[in-house]
């Protein structure tokens, strides 16, 4: 596949052949019209798209076509110093990734009509954003599509949901099913089996493909577990996010799906998700990192997050003098190439004489940690209670006991604390 081409190739590729390049640009541009249309349809205005775009021509001296090909930056002060100090670039992620020009004409031709105009959850009213293969019980075009929050049963008419919660929904019994893993305040936790609720599992499926474009859907959620976070009040517990994970991941992922609802956007909900994956792959004594290709609004969650973590995790540790990528990850339960990701994004990372440093300097860290605070809600891990799944330590290479020891032996085998 394309998504599988080196970067070494693709600057091959783009001197040798003019028909590729062509069909990259094409690809690359039907992607960018294809964000452009997202954000355009969800209301938001990228302002900065053009200032960013012009300075970034300006800092980096570099061609646009070969943006994702990873590049080093040499101050001109320093092009004859003998020990040279540079920062590597970070690369950008992209959601389309594996899929060519004609697969991106496939997926616009079949989803660009929606098939439901507005979702009612509970007292809220949203406009769908994408096409979702709904049950045809319900209709080929659903004008309003009713959901009960909390059993998510899907209704076609006001009538019938206020029937269904009228005489089959005990007071009681106002809440997900599942077992409550967390209650803090107001803010709780439930851990669904998707092998034991499966009409449930699915259905938050259906209400989240409305909203993300490049969701997957398997009728077979028996492999996964699925977290939904609830605000609580007297008349019972209110859906507002959820997400996804596998029971066991081979490539360590932490996450599979996450939204939060429309409705409860911009409440730091997004970020509290992400927080508890990470609290929860603490508790199974692992690192983790959610599933890529990541969409654009995984994106626009997960980069704030990391950087925010990161940064307040360094500044927390700075007084321990020299600190190995391994070791913060096994502290935090990053991914030690997410951990990299952020810090070639921050330009925290140097490649000094082929040996790459954290140049973290504690005034750099308290700018930094302004610029990008630790924002609430967050998670308090005295609030949660729970047991992780029991697996074979051995044959899982993302338990914190399979990683390297500790930074003193990697600094013995002359690795300069990376």
């Amino acid at each position: 596949t394309k998504a599988s081409i080196s970067h070494h190739n693709y600057s091959s590729i783009n001197n040798n052949s003019t028909t590729s390049n062509s069909n990259i640009e094409d690809t690359e541009q039907l992607r960018f019209t294809r964000r452009q249309r997202r954000k355009s349809s969800r209301g938001i205005v990228d302002d900065n798209n053009e200032k960013s775009s012009s300075s970034s021509s300006k800092n980096n001296k570099k061609d646009v076509s070969g943006s994702n090909v990873v590049t080093t930056l040499i101050p001109a002060d320093q092009e004859n110093m003998q020990d040279k100090v540079v920062t590597v670039a970070a690369q950008e992620l992209d959601e389309h990734e594996g899929l060519d020009e004609a697969s991106l004409r496939e997926h616009e031709e079949v989803t660009k009509v929606k098939n439901v105009g507005e979702v009612q959850l509970g007292k809220f009213r949203m406009n769908a954003w994408y096409f979702c293969p709904i049950p045809k019980e319900l209709g080929h075009i659903v004008d309003i599509l009713y959901v009960c929050e909390f059993t998510l049963n899907f209704f076609a008419r006001k009538e019938e949901l206020l029937r269904f919660q009228a005489k089959e929904l005990p007071k009681n019994k106002r809440h997900p099913p599942g077992n409550e893993i967390y209650r803090n305040k107001n803010l709780s936790m439930f851990e669904i089996d998707g092998l034991e609720e499966r009409i449930y599992c699915q259905n938050l499926c259906y209400i989240a493909k409305l909203f993300l474009d490049h969701k997957t859907l398997y009728f077979d959620v028996d492999p996964f577990l699925f977290y939904v976070l609830c605000e609580v009040d007297e008349r019972g517990f209110h859906p507002v996010g959820y997400y996804s994970k596998e029971k066991y991941s081979d490539v360590g992922f932490n996450l599979a799906c996450i939204l939060t609802f429309p409705c409860h956007q911009r409440k730091g909900y997004g970020r509290f998700l992400i927080d508890f994956s990470y609290e929860l792959s603490k508790k199974e004594e692992k690192v983790g990192s959610p599933e890529k290709p990541m969409s654009d609004l995984g994106q626009q969650a997960y980069k704030p997050y990391w950087t925010s973590t990161i940064v307040d995790f360094l500044l927390n540790q700075s007084n321990e003098g020299s600190m190995s990528i391994m070791e913060m990850s096994k502290l935090t339960s990053i991914m030690a190439e997410d951990i990299i990701f952020t810090l070639n994004m921050l330009g925290l990372l140097k490649y000094i004489n082929g040996v790459y440093f954290i140049a973290a300097e504690r005034n750099l860290l308290e700018k930094l940690a302004k610029k990008h605070p630790v924002k609430n809600p967050r998670v308090d891990p005295s609030k949660l209670h729970w047991t992780p799944y029991l697996t074979d330590i051995k044959r899982d290479k993302f338990s914190i006991h399979s990683k390297k020891p500790s930074i003193e032996e990697e600094n013995k085998r002359g690795n300069g604390g990376f």
